[in-house]
């Protein structure tokens, strides 16, 4: 199973939110690509980013942080093993001028959520002429996939809305449990137990994986990923144990 940490960014710091709340945010950081250069030294090599300003308005103001996460990760990876660090960004990803910004600047994958959602030939175009780089975030609360940074909710629940994805040809979604987000009470295993029974993509588990625990059980699961944010933050998880747990399977 992959590892990838988690850099929420918003007014170009490294934040999290707690349940999706704006209201609840703390700054770790005002320099996010030090945090990617911590990440690429403790042995990852993939990097999820949110601009949490773009999710809630539709817009791209963190992109020249995003792209100086890139460049330190990669510099780090190609230091540390001649390799190259997978950056990706969501968050306010809903039109093709976006997705092509980010695409031809370098980033390797871009996540669209309610874009996703809201314009399903946007998503097929982009699935057409991006293929793998192209991922779906799916945001969960009380089973109903929400939009607009977790503001609101869609009239889709998560099982038809998974289905709809892999039938249009997404090969990746990222599902978040909002309720367990930042809170630091274990992830949903139950919810990516089902999803992974009944799909045929691959699954990244977001939100609550906060114990060495909770990645033995993802990767004991098969799922492909999970993404590490507030635990890492706090100290909860150790990122290289973390990745070499999740390597073992």
């Amino acid at each position: 199973m992959i590892i990838y940490p988690a850099i929420d960014l918003y007014e170009g710091k490294a934040v999290r939110l707690f349940k999706g709340d704006y209201a609840q945010m703390t700054v770790y950081s005002e320099n996010p690509p030090e945090i990617a250069e911590a990440f690429i030294k403790a042995g990852a090599r993939r990097i999820h980013t949110v601009d949490l300003e773009g999710a809630r308005d539709g817009s791209t103001p963190n992109l020249d942080t995003v792209l100086a996460i890139k460049k330190a990760a990669d510099a780090a990876a190609a230091e540390a093993d001649g390799s190259k660090a997978f950056v990706e960004i969501g968050g306010g990803i809903r039109d093709d001028s976006t997705v092509a910004k980010y695409l031809d600047a370098g980033i390797d994958r871009v996540i669209l959520g309610t874009a996703a959602v809201k314009d399903p030939d946007f998503l097929a175009r982009c699935v057409e002429k991006y293929g793998y780089k192209i991922a779906v975030g799916i945001d969960v609360r009380d089973g109903f996939v929400a939009v607009k940074g977790w503001t609101e909710l869609s009239q889709y629940r998560l099982e038809e809305f998974t289905r709809m994805m892999q039938d249009s040809g997404v090969r990746t979604i990222i599902c978040t449990d909002i309720s367990r987000d930042g809170a630091m009470k274990g992830t949903n295993r139950g919810l990516y137990r089902q999803l992974s029974e009944s799909l045929n993509i691959d699954i990244v588990a977001s939100g609550g994986v906060s114990s060495i625990e909770d990645v033995e059980a993802l990767t004991e699961l098969g799922i492909h990923g999970a993404i590490i944010g507030k635990a890492y933050y706090t100290g909860a998880i150790d990122l290289a144990e973390a990745v070499k747990k999740g390597a073992a399977k």
